[in-house]
């Protein structure tokens, strides 16, 4: 017996023995028992990586690592990207910027368990697999048998080969349905594009601005000359010795003429 017919079988019994005490009340009742037992969660990880191409307006435009370009449109307000350490948004992302989203999705395998017990009157029976019900309220209806159920009659808890038309029992309708139940978290990191160095055969120019530097003239002293400067011509002086030569000759003359 898996566990699933154990479980339904279980609850047909402690069902079966609670509609006992209702189809003593004269009434034909239905109830309705839901319940959900959990799975173990798996935990999957994706992480994926691009570079900013184009921010325009709420639109983004993100180069992602496989070469394609990925567009996300019409991105919230709300929605921030952690850049070292500050959060930024989405008019603050600039082309270049290094995106990593890491999503985190979660599965919890869920079971519903919905049972369903009823008081009624055997109106058809098919053993093992189904019995129908006629209720209180004049309505028939059927009900799958689980491998293994038993069926209160008269008090003795019988399974469904020693149902007959007529008898009033109790039956319990189980149905599990089995649901996964994901949930998603994201998280979204970034980095600021590298500082691109220059080309190493790129010619660098440097201007340097030099000041004009303002000569400041010093006298020098004047060394003493070694001679006289010459400050008169020759001519006055050949002018005075052709005087005195003059006067000596009146001079002679006038002699010469004493004496004859």
């Amino acid at each position: 017996m898996n566990r699933n017919t154990s479980i339904a079988v279980c609850r047909v019994i402690v069902a079966s023995a609670m509609y006992a005490t209702f189809a003593l009340a004269g009434g034909a009742q239905v109830q309705t028992d839901t319940s959900t037992t959990h799975g173990p969660a798996t935990h999957e990880v994706t992480v994926e990586r691009g570079t900013v191409e184009l921010v325009q307006g709420n639109d983004l435009f993100v180069k992602m690592a496989d070469g394609s370009t990925r567009h996300f449109a019409n991105v919230p307000e709300s929605a921030h990207v952690t850049v070292g350490g500050q959060q930024l948004g989405i008019h603050d992302l600039k082309p270049g910027m290094k995106l990593e989203r890491t999503i985190t999705t979660t599965t919890t395998p869920k079971v519903v368990t919905t049972t369903q017990s009823v008081t009624g009157t055997v109106w058809h029976v098919s053993p093992p697999a189904q019995v129908i019900l006629t209720l209180d309220d004049g309505k028939n209806e059927a009900f799958k048998i689980p491998k293994g159920q038993k069926f209160n009659i008269d008090g003795q808890m019988l399974d469904s080969f020693h149902l007959r038309k007529g008898m009033k029992v109790t039956a319990t309708k189980v149905v599990e349905t089995p649901i996964d139940v994901v949930t998603q978290k994201q998280s979204i990191t970034g980095q600021l594009p590298p500082v691109q160095p220059l080309p190493p055969d790129q010619a660098v120019l440097i201007v340097y601005y030099a000041a004009p530097q303002q000569q400041v003239a010093q006298a020098q002293p004047e060394a003493a000359p070694q001679q006289l400067p010459k400050t008169a011509s020759p001519f006055p002086l050949l002018g005075l010795l052709g005087i005195l030569c003059a006067g000596g000759s009146l001079g002679m003359r006038a002699v010469r003429q004493s004496l004859g």
